[in-house]
């Protein structure tokens, strides 16, 4: 790849971003090579894809049921509204409330492109809000509402003292059973936004059903006819949907930041008082967001509303905003500061590690993978951005304890192994393939190079290593061997023959 901008030496102007190619040593024994030669694909091929995991059958049952769930409370759901509403508004509902949908799924998952969750996660998650936590919510409200009628109380309790509570709960609920069941999916704060924001926003869209389908539509069309119901769908979805379909997604961030740092501490006590201290914040916004029309209708002050949303709603919504772009940003500066712990292992390079710290090396990498080695590179490059993200989010928890029972800490180093012989054959795929580039070997302290003229020497890293946007790297941690691993064998088939290790 070759840098943006000139660098310092010659050698650093001709050296490419990933390691070129060549066969290094094999390594000391006993520690085994990532991989051989002949289990990895050739450039060109299929390219490699992450070990999948099996399915016990105790998962198939418990995934049976889930899925028997989802479908359970959809159907009823779809009768409630389908009787409540009518054919036809129940139709202009769904449409107009679907309308945002995509809109606000696409900016949670924008925040995501470091380490994309799995898709069928994330559908869970907008499923279970849509269907589970809608189903419980309106049975409870509707049960609180004619208890507060019975006693004589105003209905409109119902909206302060018990919906904010059931649902942020049942919205939480599913994102938390992730957290209990796949925890290793959490890789922190930014995973709980994503997860409980796609929970917000599946339950918020049956609610706008409601609301635009129901009070909206339905009641224009008895009133005044299908005229005045299509103008109070389309007020309604202003003043809903464009100004304040925020508020969902707000609300549950708060359980999606705890849950995160949940998912990132060893500390037993922080993992239960993380979750639980996001939920009550997303309960008592949920709670004073419900309460700004109440007293406005109580008092006929105006004012109240305005100075509620403008005052407390919209600064914490712009906080929570810059929070998030912050953790986008913070998995990509994450990388440089565990993988180097690899690169003193020698299984990958500072060019490397430097390439993968935003997502703008990260495009600019793909694009000279494609260059080099078509669209198998461009696949691969892809997957191997995203591995070499896994790994270093697991030698993070690592280093934070994350798993304290030995079969944790040895699953953990199975994983740890699995993501580094996929990034081997990930790799195999654009190595050696830019003819600009040198044949050489990183054996953890320096490059082994093979020149046009046949010579061999051992050169030592430069200050800034060769990306896309060249970039001073903080100094690195001292030699180290992550989980007993020492150097690999070798980055992949190359053009050239092998050299003994140390030898020039």
């Amino acid at each position: 790849m070759r840098p943006a901008g000139a660098v310092r030496d010659d050698y650093a102007g001709r050296m490419a971003d990933t390691p070129p190619g060549g066969t290094p040593p094999s390594p000391p024994a006993p520690v085994p090579p990532p991989s051989s030669p002949e289990s990895v694909p050739a450039p060109g091929g299929a390219a490699p894809r992450m070990p999948l995991r099996r399915l016990g059958w105790r998962r198939l049952v418990v995934l049976a049921a889930v899925v028997l769930l989802i479908a359970a409370c959809a159907v009823f759901m779809l009768i409630q509204l389908g009787s409540n509403l009518g054919p036809e508004a129940l139709l202009v509902g769904v449409v107009a409330a679907l309308l945002p949908v995509p809109v606000l799924v696409a900016c949670f998952l924008w925040l995501d492109r470091y380490e994309p969750e799995p898709l069928l996660y994330l559908a869970f998650c907008f499923a279970w809000g849509a269907s589970v936590a809608t189903a419980a919510s309106l049975t409870v409200n509707e049960t609180a509402a004619g208890l507060f009628k019975d006693w004589g109380l105003p209905q409109a309790l119902t909206a302060v003292l018990v919906a904010p509570f059931i649902e942020e709960l049942t919205k939480a609920l599913g994102p938390i059973l992730l957290l209990i069941f796949r925890r290793r999916e959490f890789s922190g704060i930014t995973d709980g936004l994503v997860y409980c924001g796609l929970s917000a926003i599946g339950f918020a869209m049956v609610e706008n059903i409601l609301y635009l389908g129901g009070y909206g539509y339905r009641v224009g069309v008895e009133e005044y006819g299908p005229a005045t119901g299509v103008r109070q769908v389309i007020a309604i979805f202003i003043v809903r949907i464009l100004l304040f379909g925020f508020a969902h997604p707000l609300f549950t961030s708060m359980t999606g930041v705890g849950l995160g740092i949940a998912a990132r501490t060893a500390d037993r006590r922080v993992r239960f008082l993380a979750p639980a201290a996001g939920l009550l914040l997303a309960m008592m916004l949920h709670g004073t967001w419900n309460l700004l029309p109440s007293l406005v209708a109580a008092t006929g002050e105006g004012l109240i509303a305005l100075y509620g949303y403008l005052g407390v709603m919209v600064p914490i919504f712009f906080g929570m905003v810059g929070l998030a772009v912050w953790l986008r940003a913070w998995e990509g500066r994450l990388t440089e500061r565990t993988l180097p712990d690899y690169v003193h292992a020698g299984w990958l390079t500072p060019p490397e590690v430097a390439a993968l710290g935003s997502l703008g090396r990260r495009h600019a990498a793909r694009t000279w993978a494609r260059r080099v080695a078509g669209d198998g590179g461009l696949k691969a490059m892809r997957g191997y951005q995203f591995t070499a993200t896994r790994l270093a989010l697991l030698r993070d928890g690592m280093r934070r304890g994350l798993d304290s029972r030995p079969a944790d800490r040895e699953r953990a180093a199975r994983e740890e192994r699995e993501l580094l012989d996929a990034i081997s054959a990930y790799r195999s795929f654009f190595v050696g393939r830019d003819p600009q580039a040198p044949v050489g070997v990183w054996d953890g302290h320096r490059y082994h190079l093979r020149f046009p003229d046949g010579s061999r020497r051992a050169v030592e890293a430069p200050d800034e290593p060769v990306v896309p946007i060249p970039v001073v790297l903080a100094p690195p941690p001292p030699p180290a061997h992550p989980a007993g691993y020492g150097p690999p064998g070798w980055y992949g088939p190359g053009p050239a023959a092998p050299w003994p290790a140390g030898r020039p």
